[in-house]
């Protein structure tokens, strides 16, 4: 089973990869503005965000939801090449997509915690991020044209898949729900820390939709940015492998203060220091504390919080990568220039801010 869930986070997040890597590169190729690529990429996190709510109420993260989602992210592959070259067209699949990874990854995922316990859950999550350097390396060097992207794209929804019914099929823990999986979410009693994960992943708006973008605006070329991906992604591997004494030695909410605080360091550097090769691959390196520590302290301190973990899951990536993944699309795209990365820094130390005071 190990294998078979290291397989879907590898291809779930090559995936991801070939999303913010390369598909604003390829949307400003085909002549969108700078606002028109924030919208794109805000419809998706927007979606995310929504979809929590409904299973707050009505329904159920089932197997047989899990399925149809599958076939939403494949639906969504597809229509990414008919309605690219059309702006509004081009939003219809994304708000699908959106919908779609806001209900795939929290099903696995919180089986993966559960099954594998936090300690060896880092190290089957690693797969994901080697999956996601591959992508940005390989592709680097093979995308001639716009189109190659969306093959890619297909590729790695169809191998998500087809882990994605390894993992599940025939698995009693997916038939069969417990008591952990009972209950609703109360908000308002961790109000601090929900407000810290929308903040750092507004921050990161800048990061996943225009990181591309910046570098090769000043000068950078296409090949060395996507090593800078890659060596981010290492460093994040390298702590997701090492991580569990770290855990187990530090309270989880003192971490994902610690990560937020220096993912406010990360954006100051790239403000300060645009166009230098040097700063932006060291920046790169606190990928491991903003990503791959961040990621697992918060999400094992819902474990701890909540009751229900699949849906509090669901609202984890709902409110962080939903809502913060929308408005941080927006902000950059609206103001992308000289002083994104700045405004990136500062929104990131206000949620450094809030996780530390405001937080139980």
């Amino acid at each position: 089973m190990f294998a078979r869930i290291s397989g879907f986070f590898y291809f779930y997040f090559s995936i991801i990869g070939v999303y913010v890597i390369f598909l604003p590169k390829i949307l400003q190729t085909l002549g969108y503005t700078s606002a028109q690529i924030g919208l794109v990429f805000a419809v998706a996190p927007l979606t995310r965000f929504i979809v929590p709510f409904f299973f707050q109420k009505w329904f159920s993260l089932t197997q047989t939801v899990f399925y149809v989602a599958l076939g939403s992210a494949l639906l969504s592959a597809l229509l990414f090449y008919v309605t690219i070259p059309y702006v509004w067209f081009f939003l219809v699949p994304n708000v699908f997509l959106g919908g779609a990874l806001g209900l795939i990854l929290p099903f696995i995922e919180t089986y993966s915690l559960e099954f594998l316990g936090k300690e060896r859950f880092g190290k089957a999550r690693l797969f994901g991020s080697v999956g996601f350097m591959v992508v940005g390396i390989v592709l680097a060097m093979l995308l001639n044209d716009p189109y190659m992207g969306l093959h890619f794209f297909l590729a790695a929804v169809t191998l998500m898949i087809c882990f994605g019914l390894l993992v599940t099929r025939k698995n009693a823990h997916f038939t069969t729900l417990s008591s952990v999986h009972g209950g609703s979410i109360d908000l308002k009693s961790q109000l601090g820390f929900w407000v810290s994960l929308f903040l750092m992943q507004v921050s990161f708006g800048a990061f996943y939709n225009f990181f591309t973008i910046y570098q090769t605006d000043h000068g950078v070329s296409l090949t060395i940015t996507s090593w800078m991906w890659a060596f981010g992604v290492i460093c994040e591997v390298g702590l997701f492998y090492f991580q569990g004494p770290i855990l187990k030695r530090y309270g989880l909410l003192g971490l994902v203060q610690f990560s937020t605080l220096m993912t406010a360091m990360r954006w100051l550097l790239l403000f300060l220091f645009p166009g230098s090769i040097a700063i932006a691959f060291f920046s790169q390196a606190f990928h491991a504390f903003s990503f791959a520590l961040h990621h697992t302290a918060a999400f094992s301190y819902l474990h701890t919080v909540y009751a229900n973990r699949r849906l509090a899951a669901q609202f984890y990536y709902g409110f962080s990568f939903g809502l913060g993944g929308f408005i941080g699309a927006l902000i950059a795209g609206w103001m992308y220039g000289p002083y994104v990365y700045l405004v990136s820094a500062l929104i990131a130390f206000l949620g450094f801010l809030t996780c530390r005071f405001l937080s139980r």
